[in-house]
């Protein structure tokens, strides 16, 4: 049965997001701070919005996808959880820090509304695939209304907790996927300088114990796997701004939880110079040119 359903931020992901809910039939009023995403979504059938609480009035679903925690607080507290019907359920896609995605499930609560965090991995490809992996928190009630719309936009839907359980997933994640681009551009620029050829190393380690999805997958050098953004100039896929927001996340969240993430802090550190160096609109596999 088709719902009607708000979508908040309509950019990169949020737009191929709400437009598989389309071609799925549901009804999608949508709502984005940009003119041009607003117009670019009225092309994809989303009916737009003239701002956010209109967006969410009738709604039974309103599912939200920003840059950061304070924009999703914003969002929370601007009145659409007071324009929203009691007991609509909201979902945050956005990759934010766990104490804001906790503070957006209490405000959400207090205003008698069911809630998720549910941040993806997929990066704009697996958006438009509508093969998104979802990492949901939340209660159990929540989650099992939300899977049968999350699994219109995604192929892996996982509910990880309760509420911020599926930042934490996601920043855990990131923090791997981060860590292990590096180690993989490292032994390939060793590669080099030993006389090994890229595509003979990674015949080796693709099926051997360095095998990782940052090697077999998203291999930071042209050749081997050609739909890797290596092939494209290292046009993203997943921007290295991006990497380093959630790489960010990942050592603000190790903090506050006392945990010692060496690793993480040293990917961290490497990124941000990366980005600081004006490459922050590249894939974050081009970190092997900073590597190189």
């Amino acid at each position: 049965m088709a719902r009607d359903i708000a979508f908040i931020g309509l950019g990169n992901m949020g737009l191929p997001m709400a437009s598989n809910l389309v071609k799925a039939g549901h009804t999608v009023q949508g709502f984005d701070v940009s003119p041009a995403a607003n117009e670019a979504a009225a092309k994809a059938g989303i009916k737009i919005a003239s701002g956010a609480a209109e967006a969410v009035r009738g709604a039974e679903i309103v599912i939200s996808m920003l840059p950061n925690g304070k924009l999703v607080l914003e969002l929370y507290g601007s009145g659409i959880l007071q324009a929203a019907v009691p007991g609509t359920l909201f979902i945050d896609s956005s990759t934010i820090d766990v104490t804001s995605a906790r503070t957006a499930h209490e405000l959400a609560a207090t205003a008698g509304m069911a809630s998720l965090d549910a941040p993806v991995s997929g990066g704009v490809g697996g958006a438009a695939a509508g093969a998104l992996t979802f990492m949901a928190g939340g209660e159990t009630s929540a989650f099992t209304r939300a899977r049968p719309i999350l699994e219109l936009m995604g192929q892996k839907i996982v509910h990880c907790g309760l509420a911020g359980a599926g930042q934490a997933a996601k920043i855990c994640n990131n923090m791997i996927l981060g860590i292990s681009m590096i180690a993989v551009s490292e032994a390939f620029v060793l590669g080099e300088k030993l006389g090994l050829s890229e595509q003979a190393l990674f015949d080796v380690a693709s099926t051997s114990s360095g095998q990782c999805w940052s090697l077999t997958t998203y291999c930071p050098v042209p050749g081997p796997v050609p739909t890797s953004p290596a092939n494209r100039d290292y046009k993203p896929g997943f921007a290295a701004a991006l990497m380093l927001k959630d790489l960010l996340l990942s050592q603000e969240a190790a903090a506050s939880a006392g945990a010692d993430t060496a690793l993480g802090k040293h990917a961290a550190e490497i990124y941000q110079n990366f980005v600081s160096s004006g490459h922050g609109g590249m894939d974050f596999s081009g970190i092997i040119k900073a590597i190189r």
